[in-house]
């Protein structure tokens, strides 16, 4: 019906070039006038009733920040003797009602983050922070599907929950663009600032890089990096997030974190034999710089499941570990296993590192058996622990023949 209107509206191709004139004009004229304006009060009723824009209307609706959490981080110098807690990572938690109601599947996942992080509050390992690595909201530029769908349920994390929330871009949020100027990413960049302006550093901190969703923190014995993959080739970001490596002080920062939506290696739709353009950017640029600091684990979302790949590496130190996990079930469509992505270009480059891949973790071909789910990372020292929290119809799933793993090598 709209399509009719809209048809209608701007007139078939033959009303717009063929070569009416004189008084037959005059009578289509007349007829498409009364057509038009016809149609244009029935769109504004079925705009009404199913949410659809009226022609010509511009949504001016800001997002609603999400709320400041209850306990913010310490500055970095009063945590220095922090070396036990715990935090949780996921992603991808756009629903099919976004802008419309709750994302339920996502409802689901903070439920069970809020028990876990009731349960540990009094422990040694209390949760301290919670990574998002991106796809928020399904369409980042409209406004109303953070504040309907989105924001509640983190500010229920942010306030009975009492934890800092850290979210990377999605590419859903800020739009698939490649560069950090493209015009596509002016709204949804926006709506997404406006949405975290309480839960990251400001403009003008040194651990964040000004206009840009890139940011760091440091909290007892781990520093953390979050920034825009769907930017991978911007040079501006890339030299910021190296800066920071560099400035690590790895005598307390024994654990490095780094956390974005698109991963290096995934065996999705977005990966396998496929190679996306910021996929291509984080193997050729990124993964050097992260092998040269030492980053302990990346954690990445866009594929709509379950996996883990390890990279061994070895440099005048020694042979080196890097944790690549990908954990994109919070409440998006679940995606299913498409294939093994092509390495031989990447090994053969990083063969001077003598570079190995293992694929720990494969998703599953079938959809079922790919839960929503979330990450509790434990921290003890040096030593990470993950475990993998699955929820409503997935509830028991044991990706290591249990749901918990050390990041290290036996």
């Amino acid at each position: 019906m709209l399509h009719c209107c809209w048809t209608i509206l701007r007139g078939s191709k033959s009303e717009r070039n063929g070569p009416f004139r004189g008084s037959d004009m005059l009578k289509r004229s007349r007829s498409a006038v009364w057509s038009r304006t016809s149609c244009l009060l029935l769109a504004t009723v079925v705009s009404a009733l199913c949410g659809v824009p009226k022609v010509g209307a511009q949504d001016t609706e800001r997002v609603i920040p999400i709320k400041a959490p209850a306990a913010a981080l310490p500055d970095e110098n009063s945590s220095r003797s922090v070396t036990k807690y715990s935090f949780i990572a996921y992603g991808d938690t756009r629903g099919r009602r976004d802008g419309v109601a709750l994302q339920y599947e996502h409802s689901l996942i903070v439920d069970s983050m809020l028990k876990q992080i009731k349960q540990l509050q009094n422990t040694e390992y209390p949760v301290r922070f919670i990574l998002q690595s991106g796809d928020a909201v399904q369409h980042g530029q409209n406004a109303k599907e953070w504040n309907v769908s989105f924001t509640p349920l983190i500010d229920r994390l942010t306030t009975e929950g009492g934890v800092p929330y850290f979210l990377a871009p999605g590419n859903h949020d800020v739009s698939h663009a490649a560069t950090e100027d493209a015009p596509e990413r002016k709204e949804p960049l926006r709506n997404y600032l406006d949405a975290v302006s309480a839960l990251i550093p400001p403009d003008g901190s040194p651990r964040r890089l000004a206009r840009y969703p890139a940011f760091s923190f440091g909290y007892g014995n781990t520093f953390v990096i979050g920034f825009d993959a769907n930017i991978a080739g911007d040079q501006k970001q890339f030299e910021w997030v190296k800066s920071q490596l560099e400035g690590v002080d790895q005598r307390r920062y024994v654990n490095v974190i780094v956390f974005c939506h698109q991963a290096p290696f995934s065996s999705g739709p977005h990966g396998g034999p496929e190679v996306e353009p910021p996929t291509v950017e984080l193997r050729i640029k990124y993964m050097p710089l992260f092998r040269a600091h030492h980053v302990r684990a990346v954690f990445s979302g866009h594929e709509h499941l379950f996996e883990h790949w390890v990279e061994h590496y070895t440099d005048a130190g020694g042979r080196h570990r890097m944790d690549l996990i990908v954990s994109g079930g919070g409440g998006a469509p679940i995606y299913t296993y498409t294939g093994e992505p092509k390495l031989e270009e990447y090994l053969k480059a990083n063969e001077g590192s003598k570079v190995e891949l293992k694929h720990l973790v494969k998703p599953s071909v079938d959809a079922g058996l790919n839960p929503y789910h979330y990450l509790l990372v434990r921290v003890d020292g040096e030593n990470l622990d993950m475990q993998v929290i699955s929820v409503d119809w997935g509830k028991g799933f044991e990706p290591y023949r249990s749901d918990k793993v050390a990041l290290k090598d036996e």
